[in-house]
């Protein structure tokens, strides 16, 4: 989607955020007008009530929300604006959903340029429409200079759910396998040394990208062998493995000679000294399904671009129920254990 015109043409409004346009008078609805429905154009948005109404929808709902305060906001392979509707259609995917609307509120600071609004407004609009999932309703807020850090996003997801599926982290069983979508820690690597000011080399950016076409190709491919889909984001695949087995009573092992990690990424993480296994990651999901529809989840999975590399990465075990292992290369075990404080600081 281009830009057709510099913002603030035509408009009444300055370059920058006011406490104006949080007013709800006439410069609140320029933005809204100008700007947000410029680019968000779904029906249902277009007449500005206080809710859409959703029709024709039955079965099971998901329904999920998160808030994203990333710094930077603009980063190699996206922004906060991707993110945003990315993790919010993954979370939704992660339970088997298969998103239908999103919702969008925006917490904006005094002084925030509206030439980095509009270029996140576009990222929203180009990302919910490549993803076929409609922004449908709305919020904006403007809150006095040192308030909120620039612009904090709200994003808010309902999504269907057949009937036959039920998706959990209480469902891994012992003899499952552990399946990975693709590469590790692309997202918080990335994130960590725009922060620092890094050149590190190897092209580094961001994994952010929505799943849920993957994760219905996966269902369609080996839904009844399914029982468990999360995405690795804070905290990382570490983390959100002892997640898993501590919701499911249950002991995960995985293998560190099975890992996909890029070169950029290992050799990034060696030089600034951090563990790819609790960076963050915004475009992959951890499968945990019965061995025999391994071969079918994989090929599920490969057979799209966000699962191109795909891989079996370990097992669940009966063992030690709520522990995760690392097996070394050098065939020892390291005991994995949840993120302790925060390495990575406003990484989504």
């Amino acid at each position: 989607m281009e830009v057709e015109y510099q913002y603030g043409e035509e408009m009444s409004s300055p370059a920058r955020i006011t406490l104006d346009h949080g007013s709800g008078g006439l410069i609140s609805q320029e933005l809204i007008s100008n700007l947000f429905l410029k680019y968000l154009r779904c029906p249902q948005l277009k007449h500005l009530e206080d809710c859409a109404l959703l029709e024709g929808f039955s079965g099971q709902l998901a329904f999920s929300t998160d808030s994203y305060v990333v710094d930077p906001l603009f980063f190699p392979g996206g922004d906060i604006g991707k993110l945003a509707v990315h993790g919010t259609i993954n979370d939704l995917a992660m339970r088997g959903g298969r998103p239908i609307a999103l919702s969008l509120a925006l917490i904006m600071e005094e002084g925030f340029e509206l030439a980095k609004l509009e270029q996140l407004i576009i990222s929203v609009a180009e990302c919910s429409e490549a993803a076929g999932v409609a922004v449908v309703t709305g919020d904006t807020k403007v809150v006095p200079r040192g308030k909120a850090d620039g612009i904090f996003i709200n994003t808010t997801g309902i999504g269907r759910v057949a009937n036959r599926v039920f998706i959990s982290g209480t469902n891994a069983r012992p003899g499952d396998v552990v399946l990975l979508s693709g590469t590790l820690a692309d997202h918080g690597i990335t994130i960590m040394t725009a922060q620092a000011g890094l050149e590190v080399g190897g092209d580094l950016k961001s994994d952010t990208q929505p799943l849920h076409r993957l994760v219905a190709a996966l269902l369609d491919e080996a839904e009844d062998g399914i029982h468990v889909l999360r995405d690795p984001t804070r905290g990382g695949l570490a983390t959100t493995l002892c997640e898993i087995a501590r919701s499911s009573a249950v002991e995960i092992e995985i293998d560190e000679e099975h890992l996909p990690i890029r070169p950029a990424v290992a050799t990034a993480c060696e030089l600034i000294g951090l563990d790819p296994l609790y960076l963050a990651n915004e475009g992959k999901c951890i499968v945990i399904c019965d061995p025999e529809v391994q071969e079918q989840a994989l090929a599920g999975m490969r057979g799209m671009a966000e699962g191109a590399d795909a891989v079996c990465i370990g097992r669940v075990l009966e063992g030690r129920p709520g522990r995760a292992n690392l097996r070394t290369r050098i065939g020892g075990r390291r005991l994995l254990e949840p993120l302790a404080g925060q390495p990575l600081p406003r990484i989504c």
